[in-house]
């Protein structure tokens, strides 16, 4: 009888992701030891955690749990790797959970939601996307349009608020509630809000502009 092998560090595209962000999981992700947390269920119920509430973040370490994705272009790079801890009662109402530790030490963490949606603890509970492929599929459209763009501009603080986008449409994929992203004729541009809605500050407005896109560079699977 052979040893079991350990699993592959390669990690698969969830389904249900985009083909683009499947491609960025599959060759800028890696897949670290995933700890199994469904053994800890009977305890965190025991400490009055609701079930179902165990059975999301269980879920959502089945999907995500041991994924170290590249860094954010924003949010000081986002989760190092994204796995579930215990969940705990949201100031917003209902019960959230953490995606991960931060890269960073900062003012705020990360949150999944009562809803399910991916965001930020900061001053107040400041969902970014609908849910955690909305963030993935943000973090693999910056790469890809970082990669294809001629020129990619910075804006910050109340130029924010005077961008133009008429012409422009959201792009769905992302999932944005706070955080949007916007495809143009052949442009895109990401709006992060985040941190300006959470910590109550203006100045951290910002938005990066992709300019010189070809169809491929908009879209890209």
């Amino acid at each position: 009888m052979t040893a079991d092998r350990p699993p592959s560090p390669a990690p698969v595209g969830p389904v249900g992701l985009s083909r683009r962000a499947q491609r960025f999981v599959e060759v800028y992700g890696i897949r670290l030891p995933r700890p199994d947390i469904r053994g800890h269920r009977d305890a965190w119920i025991a400490q009055g955690v609701p079930a179902r509430e165990a059975d999301r973040a269980a879920a959502f370490q089945d999907r995500w749990g041991g994924l170290a994705l590249p860094p954010a272009p924003f949010y000081e790079g986002g989760p190092r790797i994204l796995g579930a801890r215990c969940p705990k009662r949201s100031a917003a109402g209902g019960w959230s959970f953490s995606p991960g530790d931060c890269r960073v030490s900062m003012a705020y963490g990360f949150l999944i939601g009562p809803d399910g949606a991916f965001g930020i603890d900061a001053d107040r509970w400041t969902p970014l996307h609908a849910d955690t492929d909305g963030w993935v599929e943000s973090l693999a459209l910056a790469a890809h349009a970082r990669r294809w763009a001629t020129s990619v501009s910075r804006i910050t603080g109340k130029a924010v608020d005077a961008l133009d986008l008429d012409g422009y449409e959201p792009v769905p994929e992302v999932q944005g509630l706070t955080d949007t992203w916007w495809r143009g004729k052949d442009s895109l541009i990401a709006l992060y809000r985040g941190e300006a809605a959470g910590l109550d500050a203006p100045r951290c407005l910002e938005a990066h502009l992709y300019a010189g896109l070809d169809e491929w560079g908009l879209y890209g699977g």
